[in-house]
């Protein structure tokens, strides 16, 4: 039987090589002798298996310094791995090295067998009003979620059968595809990524391990949340897929129609129509708040539209300490369905209006003057 060559001499290297230069040398060889690229040249698979079996022993760290205290007697018993496996196709070459980069580690194996996946997030949408957005409030939802189905208890298998390991990755998950001298590790689409599969399916998952079902949460809002703000409930997704860990929950809350406020982030808007006479004497009226109702004083000659702010009647957001303002709009309401006398009042009240409206009625007068303006330029 011949000698071994030297593992160094094989690679071109000194013994001080570096792991970089012991990688890149078996690379250049593989490249270079690898069967698939030399179907002419006999003497090709005996170079690459050589090399192949000098990057094994020296790439592994014991292996290395066990060799280089003994030489071959030091590794004998894992000497010839390389020549004993053969030399698989080209993409097995270059699988420990590219393998960081394509996933799976050395040989594309590391955390073989089943995949294990976390569980989908899901999403509820819960109306509530703004009285329970602005104190609070506790509720319930009723949600539909996918569970571990309980006949398999998740395994997808009918009961008294289990799932066999998957014949096209052997129990890894994952598959190899050929990109020219290159492989590209992918989930294997026999058993998508489980490294196994069901001959004899549960009848009530149909093999998924995962059945349908409704669960029932209790569900805290804090007070001033906001339209659209989330609130998470951990663990309460979907469940994970052998046995992964379960998504999470996420309750959006969205503000039902108010029939007298709207809110404005920490403000609180609303109209108040008030009668004629009111606004044009003055007095006093009450106007809704959260809290019950308040009272305010209207100034004599108040406008349509005219703004009254009541601090602190608005809500409390929840990253704020103080709690936003009342936005009270005052309407003057127009009277409908006039008797007699009442219009006979105000056809008098027009005619003193006349004879003296620059005085009472200031901002038709700087309307209408505007108006001359434009026509006459």
């Amino acid at each position: 039987m011949s000698k071994k060559r030297d593992y160094y001499e094989i690679l071109g290297l000194p013994r001080d090589a570096s792991d970089e230069d012991i990688k890149k040398s078996y690379r250049k060889l593989a490249m270079k002798h690898h069967p698939d690229r030399n179907p002419d040249d006999k003497s090709a698979e005996g170079k690459f298996k050589e090399a192949k079996e000098a990057y094994e022993m020296l790439s592994e760290p014991d292996k290395r310094r066990a060799y280089d205290a003994y030489g071959h007697a030091g590794v004998s018993q894992n000497a010839g791995g390389g020549s004993e496996q053969g030399f698989g196709g080209f993409s097995e070459a270059f699988g420990d090295i590219f393998g960081d980069i394509f996933g799976g580690g050395r040989g594309g194996r590391q955390g073989g067998g089943s995949q294990v996946y976390r569980g989908a997030d899901l999403r509820y949408n819960l109306d509530i009003t703004l009285e329970q957005a602005a104190r609070g409030t506790e509720t319930k939802i009723r949600i539909p979620t996918l569970e571990e189905c309980d006949t398999c208890n998740g395994s997808g298998a009918k009961k008294g059968t289990s799932a066999k390991t998957c014949h096209t990755c052997g129990g890894v998950g994952q598959v190899r595809m050929q990109q020219g001298f290159f492989s590209v590790q992918q989930a294997c689409p026999t058993c998508k990524g489980t490294g196994k599969y069901i001959p004899d399916p549960c009848t009530v998952c149909t093999g998924t391990g995962r059945i349908k079902k409704h669960k029932t949460l209790s569900v805290k809002i804090p007070s001033g949340v906001d339209d659209g703000d989330r609130i998470r409930l951990a663990g309460e997704g979907e469940t994970g897929v052998n046995g992964g860990p379960a998504g999470d929950l996420y309750v959006v809350v969205q503000l039902k129609e108010h029939s007298v406020f709207q809110r404005n982030g920490a403000d609180l808007h609303c109209e108040m129509p008030i009668s004629f006479s009111i606004a044009a004497l003055g007095g006093e009226i009450s106007i809704p708040t959260l809290d019950g109702e308040a009272k305010i004083k209207i100034p004599a000659e108040t406008q349509s539209g005219q703004t009254f702010r009541l601090r602190g009647k608005g809500i409390k957001p929840i990253r704020q300490t103080s709690a936003g303002d009342l936005m009270c709009h005052v309407v003057v309401e127009t009277p409908v369905r006039l008797t007699d006398r009442q219009k006979e009042l105000l056809r008098e009240l027009e005619e003193i209006n006349k004879n003296d409206g620059d005085k009472h009625n200031p901002r038709a007068k700087g309307f209408m003057d505007k108006v001359k303006e434009f026509f006459a330029g």
